[in-house]
């Protein structure tokens, strides 16, 4: 099948969005299950977990941003007419979070700490909301005119199914996050963390399973193009033997596999968004002539082109420090004299 720039860069945009859900998804499980540890030493943990990784995870972030202004740049515009709200609730709290992680452990008193403790959970939970906020009304469709113009209300945004959706998100970053917690302690803690596993799969599947019910029961078109793709029902399939996994390793005390059935679950299912979207970016909910596509939401072949080149030449290194940092601080999380 041949490809043309707008769809490359569709799928370039959808690694790079699958990227960052993989790697801040597990920072926001963290920073959900923060304040159930019960001492200062278990948060400390905790925090240095995510502690060397957490900012460079964000860079797919920056990157998806970058690529989808210069990209398609109509869907940037119309996304900030319509979500400028929710963007600067997004930002508030990934802003709380990093400097939660930061001033923390600037100052002994106990009510510092758990002030700071508080925000830091709060931020790390409501960022995912606002994320699944966003895409489940990216999927259902926003009030645009002719112009390309958000033409609703803020309360509008934050509807029953956005935010289902939104809750679905938290709960997929708590199961992510508790596995990989306990991949990073041991002793107590980790004992402790292996309940969470259990808790944070349960609440995780009763989320899935309501969220694709009433997915398919409101928006039947969901499936549409999986008539037109029909290899996307294999990405159906491994999702659903991915999920199986996840309860069947943790049993089997097979962490590892665990996690990456969790890295394969949401890989999966941002997928399946994707596919559902497609070739829409923005849909338009009252008249779907006003849809925004990887078309008329686009910039000029020569741009796509190249950025394509920018693309090649700079994803090696984005890939390849991700890969240095996560190898470099692989093992046990260690407290010492320079940890937060």
């Amino acid at each position: 099948m041949h490809l043309n720039y707008n769809e490359i860069w569709f799928i370039l945009l959808g690694v790079l969005l699958t990227g960052y859900a993989i790697l801040d998804g597990l920072d926001f499980g963290v920073g959900i299950l923060h304040l159930f540890t019960k001492t200062d030493e278990d948060r400390r943990l905790c925090l240095n977990s995510i502690g060397p990784i957490w900012d460079g995870n964000e860079v797919w972030l920056v990157t998806f941003g970058g690529a989808l202004f210069a990209a398609f740049p109509n869907a940037y515009a119309t996304a900030f007419s319509g979500f400028y709200i929710a963007f600067m609730l997004l930002l508030n709290a990934l802003i709380f979070r990093a400097v939660s992680i930061e001033f923390r452990s600037k100052h002994e008193s106990k009510g510092w700490r758990q002030g700071w403790d508080i925000a830091f959970t709060v931020a790390s939970t409501s960022a995912p909301f606002i994320f699944g906020v966003l895409a489940g009304n990216s999927f259902i469709g926003l009030p645009l005119g002719a112009d390309m113009m958000f033409n609703g209300s803020v309360s509008e945004l934050f509807g029953p199914y956005p935010c289902l959706v939104g809750l679905f998100a938290v709960a997929t970053c708590a199961m992510h996050g508790s596995i990989y917690l306990y991949l990073k302690t041991e002793g107590a803690l980790q004992k402790q963390i292996h309940g969470w596993m259990w808790t944070t799969f349960g609440v995780f599947i009763v989320f899935y399973m309501f969220t694709t019910i009433v997915t398919l029961v409101q928006f039947p078109l969901a499936t549409a193009n999986f008539l037109k793709f029909p290899l996307a029902w294999l990405v159906v399939l491994l999702n659903v033997l991915a999920i199986a996994n996840i309860p069947r390793a943790i049993f089997l005390n097979r962490p590892q596999y665990a996690f990456f059935s969790s890295i394969c679950t949401i890989a999966a299912l941002t997928f399946l968004f994707g596919a559902a979207m497609y070739p829409n970016l923005i849909v338009a909910r009252d008249n779907p002539a006003f849809n925004i596509d990887v078309y008329n939401g686009a910039s000029s072949n020569k741009t796509l082109g190249i950025m394509l080149i920018v693309a090649a030449l700079g994803m090696p290194f984005v890939c390849c420090y991700t890969f240095i940092v996560y190898w470099v601080f692989r093992g046990k999380t260690q407290l010492n004299k320079h940890s937060y």
